[in-house]
């Protein structure tokens, strides 16, 4: 890393903190306060003493980590050297207890007493004089001495601390997109400031094979590497048509083994099985149940190349084409971990088990016979034979597996560890089973979901605030107390759909690691969200010295639509998070201004304003009717996102649904098929969706009085990949009276995602009927094939 010389102009957030709290992230476990006394100073004068040549390495690391972020060049020296201590200025002690000292709080506890010329670190073992380097590097900040040596400032301190969670994980998926080693190291680096242990490396899937493996060679020459990728999200708008992957040598991987070990963070690797195997299954087609039949692909989906024979993925979702539970399977899975497990010295190897479809284990009559030879229920029992005969050759090596909560279906593998991504329901079914569990809920912890509930690009699943992350709690309430003793801890998980770059992991990644962070290692007592908030500033100065590309999102302010009192208007209300910003409302034609503090509010009607556009500055100069909203939280950000208002008859009317959406995507009620806003990110703004899984859409609009219409729009949303399909059907009917509507239905067509009704021509009424009836059971062939579809719609217009 460059030299940061800004990396401490902490200011008044940071100072704020210093008065109160240490600005430390995750808080400490026991007595976090500034203790009394002058501030321990820091600088080139300053020597390091340690007592243990277990902790030569990570002294060393320090020198680096304060040379490269701080332009200190400290000296160490080991205590049996017999160096006399710098009475003129500070120092720093290690000391690491005798091989059969224990803490009694783990061997990543480390205590910190410092003060004016002293600092004290007493750890267990390095793994705790590791993790204190971490919380050091927080609390530097400069101290201003015009003409004087550099130097700068720790607060007086005196806590201990250790992890509450012995497993506290991150993931990153490098077959959707390649990440280089240096990326992947980066990336360690990043989980290693704060405090996290393990890295889970997603290493295949169906869009790439990512490690070598010497005997299957066209694992890499073939499987890693795809003819295109589609633009955008599924089925995509378009394709690329470049060809693109990447793998590891297995030498690389040891690279990356040993770096992150040098960081106590352990690795790892899944490799996919049975489903999500497409890129193996094209570089040897025997591993199907159907190799002589060409990969399934969607029509709908933009393609690169040939269609013909067994091809790696170029789009995202889930395929039918999985591993054959045949011996020539089991012999090749074999052999693939006969290579990788001396690769890792985990004791996990993850094996998937995620979205395995049974399409073509149904029709497959070599595993019909199987499921009837093992006396086996049925494709589910089929999985269930398949993960097992997997465990048992791992442990024979003496590994376990973990996999996704699926491998509960048709029963659990004796030794298996469960990562509960579905929800919590997994985790505690098979914490009851005396399994042990990694929470690993996609909400809140699948850390590619939008930040934002409008983010400016694509990302997969839906909204994902670091309130959410924060405020997390791996332990279900549901356990026992036994039964909480099978909670490893928890993980955050980055699918690479839409992480294009670098950049954008760090965007999806931060801050909400550090919120992560706290939710594993600080004791559940101690957290507090309000203390976390002004702990925030910090953290953002930090990666701000660092160069490091974060989300925003935090800052950004609440943005609420509702239906005015008459439901002849909507209201806007933005709201700050911290009531501390300035809003700028009006008419930005005619710089008309006023400024709010705290909050806003607007009433919009048809009459009055036909779009609402918020600006990140105010700009007399534009021209044409715009209504603008500035948000400025203090003087550090403004902030720029667009929320167009379509009006229509129909908007901020009386809505019902005979049916009500999901929990899991509520949108903002019925309003939000009237609200005026049209959806125009997916499910990255996937709080402008109502969803219904397998039930359907039937909504009644009042238009207040009697109305002439010509034409009735329905915005629906499509994505295979996630189970999402078009209505069906779609049909529309009228009434005066709310009661009686009439018999004979309007029908329309489909352009693109909106269903149109062309009304007939005369028709007059007061309320409106649309009916879109869900798909259903999703066909077989179809992603998601055997399960209800969801029905997503955000805006039904009516002109």
């Amino acid at each position: 890393m460059k030299k940061l010389t800004c990396l401490l102009c902490l200011l008044s957030g940071y100072i704020l903190m210093a008065q109160h709290t240490l600005p430390i992230v995750p808080m400490p476990a026991e007595d976090n306060h500034i203790s009394k006394g002058p501030d321990f100073k820091l600088n080139n004068k300053t020597i390091i003493y340690y007592n243990s040549n277990e902790l030569t390495s990570k002294v060393i690391y320090l020198q680096q980590q304060l040379k490269s972020l701080f332009g200190l060049s400290l000296k160490a020296f080991h205590k049996k050297d017999g160096n006399k201590i710098n009475k003129n200025n500070s120092n720093i002690f290690i000391d690491m207890g005798p091989a059969d000292w224990e803490s009694g709080k783990g061997k990543e506890y480390y205590s910190i007493y410092a003060v004016s010329n002293s600092m004290s670190i007493v750890v267990e073992r390095p793994e705790g004089f590791f993790y204190s380097i971490q919380t050091i590097l927080q609390c530097i900040r400069p101290q201003t001495r015009p003409g004087k040596t550099r130097e700068y400032i720790i607060p007086a301190m005196n806590f201990s601390d250790y992890p509450r969670f012995h497993y506290r994980g991150m993931h990153l998926d490098v077959s959707r997109h390649f990440f280089s080693i240096e990326q992947v190291k980066r990336y360690i680096d990043h989980l290693a400031a704060y405090k996290f242990n393990t890295f889970h490396w997603h290493l295949t899937d169906d869009q790439g094979w990512r490690i070598e493996i010497k005997k299957y060679p066209k694992l890499t020459s073939v499987g890693a590497y795809r003819n295109g990728t589609i633009i955008g999200s599924y089925p995509g708008t378009g394709n690329d048509s470049i060809r693109y992957g990447g793998f590891y040598t297995q030498e690389q991987i040891k690279e990356v083994v040993k770096y992150a070990a040098e960081r106590f963070i352990t690795v790892i690797p899944e490799i996919e099985m049975p489903g999500h195997s497409s890129a193996a299954i094209a570089a040897y087609p025997q591993l199907s149940c159907f190799p002589g039949e060409s990969s399934q692909v969607p029509s709908n989906t933009a393609w690169a190349g040939s269609r013909e024979g067994k091809q790696v993925q170029q789009s995202w979702g889930v395929f039918e084409d999985v591993f054959c539970p045949s011996d020539y399977t089991f012999k090749f899975l074999e052999d693939v971990l006969d290579e990788i497990i001396p690769l890792f010295p985990s004791n996990y190897i993850h094996i998937g088990g995620d979205e395995c479809p049974k399409e073509s284990w149904k029709r497959s009559a070599f595993c019909q016979q199987l499921i009837k030879e093992n006396n086996l229920k049925d494709e589910h029992g089929l999985q269930s034979y398949f993960i097992q005969r997997i465990e048992k050759y791992i442990n024979s090596k003496g590994k376990k597996i973990i996999g996704w909560d699926e491998i509960l279906e048709g029963g659990l593998a004796p030794n298996a560890t469960v990562m509960s991504w579905r929800g919590e329901e997994g985790g505690i079914a098979a914490a009851r089973q005396n399994h042990d569990v990694i929470m690993t809920a996609q909400n809140p912890l699948y850390l590619n979901h939008a930040q934002s509930n409008r983010e400016d690009s694509i990302t997969q699943g839906g909204f994902n605030p670091i309130e959410n992350v924060y405020n997390y709690e791996p332990v279900p309430k549901e356990l026992n107390e036994n039964e909480a003793s099978h909670i490893l801890g928890a993980q955050g998980n980055m699918w690479s759909e839409h992480l294009l770059n670098e950049k954008k992991l760090e965007y999806m990644l931060f801050p909400r690691i550090a919120a992560l962070s706290e939710v594993l290692w600080s004791p559940k007592a101690k957290r507090d969200w309000n203390d976390f908030e002004n702990r925030l500033p910090g953290i953002f100065e930090r990666l701000d010295a660092r160069g490091i590309n974060y989300s925003k999102a935090y800052y950004v302010p609440t943005i609420n639509i509702r239906p005015s009192g008459d439901h002849n208007s909507i209201v806007l209300k933005a709201l700050s998070k911290k009531n501390n910003a300035l809003f700028y409302f009006g008419n930005i034609t005619r710089s008309e201004f006023r400024i709010y503090p705290d909050s806003v509010m607007y009433n919009i009607n048809q009459s009055g304003v036909y779009g609402l556009r918020m600006i990140d500055k105010l700009m007399p100069e534009l021209q044409g009717e715009k209504w603008g909203l500035a948000f400025m939280p203090g003087a550090s950000y403004i902030f720029k996102t667009d929320i167009n208002i379509s009006f229509n008859k129909a908007t901020g009317k009386k809505i019902s649904l005979a049916n009500q959406p999901s929990a899991n995507y509520p949108g903002n009620g019925a309003f939000t098929l009237v609200d005026g806003i049209q959806n125009e990110k997916g499910l990255a703004w996937s709080s402008e969706f109502v969803g219904f899984s397998g039930n359907d859409l039937e909504a009644v609009i009042d238009l207040a009085e009697v109305t002439s219409l010509s034409r009735i729009r329905l915005h629906a949303f499509e994505q295979h990949a996630s189970w999402i399909y078009l209505p069906a059907t779609v049909q529309v009917s009228f009434s005066n009276d709310g009661i009686n509507f009439t018999s004979q239905v309007e029908s329309g067509h489909w352009d693109k995602n909106i269903f149109i009704v062309s009304v007939s021509k005369g028709t007059t009424a007061r309320y409106v009927k649309l009916y879109a009836k869900n798909l259903g059971i999703i066909p077989a062939g179809k992603p998601g094939s055997g399960n209800p579809a969801w029905l997503f719609a955000d805006e039904i217009e009516v002109e």
